[in-house]
C-alpha cells in the first residue's frame, strides 16, 4: 500500500505567504523561504508553492522567490500560478520545481496539458482545480476562484486526466479556510471519475480531519496551509497519529 502524503501549501502574494477563508480576506503569514525551510525539516512529504495572483494579474510567476524556496528544500516541490505556456513550465522547472500545477492556464488553453505531458511526462503535470457548488453542480472556477467558468468540474477532471495530467489537486472553495473538515462529498465524486492520485485541499482543521479523509478510497494526500503555518497541527505529530490509526505514513 502506498503511503499517504501530508503536503503544506505556501500561497504567495507580493513575496509573502498569505491565507484567507473561502479564497477571500487574505492576511499576511510569513516569509516563504523561512517557511519552506521549516517544512523541509518538519517532515512534510512535499511542498506546494502557489503564486496566487499571477493569473488574475496576467503576469508570470515570481521566479526569484521560487529559486530561493527550491534551494532550501529536499522534498518534492509543486509550483503553480500564471502557468499558461510550455515556456512557463520550462521556466519553473529550471528554478527547481519537480512538478508544475496548471489551473487557469489550462482553462484558457486545454491543449497545454497534453503538450506538457508529452514533453515532460505525466508525473510532472498537476491539474489544480478550484471548485464550488453552483446550482447543485460542482463548478470549475478560474483566476484564483474569482470567475465561474460554467464548466462541470468532474467532466473537466476526466478530460485533464485523459490528456495526460498525472495528479489532481482539488481545492474546495466551499471549505477553504473554514477548518471544519475536507469536502468529502466533492472528493468522493472525483475519486469515482479518475484513477490518478488526488490531493485534497481545503477545510483541514484538526488531525482527525486527515484521519477521516484517508478512510475515503482514492485520496492520496491531504494539503493544508493555515493549521500548519500557525502550528495548530505539527506534521510529525500528525503522521504519528495517523500511523496509530492504521494509515500508512512515511515518518
Amino acid at each position: 500500500m502506498l503511503a499517504k502524503r501530508i503536503i503544506p501549501c505556501l500561497d504567495v502574494k507580493d513575496g509573502r505567504v498569505v491565507k484567507g477563508t473561502n479564497f477571500e480576506g487574505l492576511r499576511d503569514m510569513a516569509d516563504p523561504v523561512e517557511m519552506a525551510r521549516f517544512y523541509n525539516e518538519s517532515g512534510a512529504d512535499e511542498l506546494v508553492f502557489y503564486d496566487i495572483t499571477a493569473s488574475v494579474e496576467g503576469r508570470n510567476l515570481f521566479t526569484d522567490i521560487l529559486r530561493r524556496v527550491a534551494s532550501e528544500i529536499f522534498i518534492p516541490l509543486t509550483v503553480g500560478g500564471g502557468i499558461r505556456t510550455l515556456d512557463d513550465f520550462d521556466r519553473v522547472l529550471k528554478c527547481g520545481a519537480d512538478k508544475v500545477s496548471v489551473n487557469s492556464g489550462a482553462i484558457a488553453d486545454p491543449s497545454i496539458i497534453a503538450a506538457a505531458a508529452k514533453k515532460y511526462g505525466d508525473q510532472c503535470v498537476v491539474l489544480s482545480m478550484d471548485v464550488k457548488r453552483v446550482d447543485g453542480q460542482f463548478r470549475l472556477f478560474a483566476k484564483g476562484g474569482r470567475e465561474d467558468t460554467g464548466i462541470d468540474a468532474m467532466e473537466w477532471a476526466v478530460r485533464g486526466v485523459n490528456d495526460g495530467a498525472g495528479e489532481i489537486v482539488l481545492n474546495s472553495i466551499d471549505t477553504d479556510g473554514v477548518k471544519q473538515g475536507f469536502d468529502l462529498e466533492m472528493l468522493d465524486a472525483l475519486a469515482q471519475r479518475v484513477r490518478v492520485p488526488i490531493i485534497a485541499s481545503g477545510g483541514a482543521g484538526k488531525m482527525e480531519d486527515f484521519a477521516e479523509l484517508f478512510t475515503h478510497p482514492g485520496i492520496d494526500a491531504g494539503l493544508a496551509a493555515s493549521i500548519f503555518h500557525t502550528h495548530q497541527v505539527d506534521i510529525q505529530e500528525l503522521k504519528r497519529y495517523l500511523r496509530a490509526q492504521g494509515v500508512e505514513m512515511r515518518i
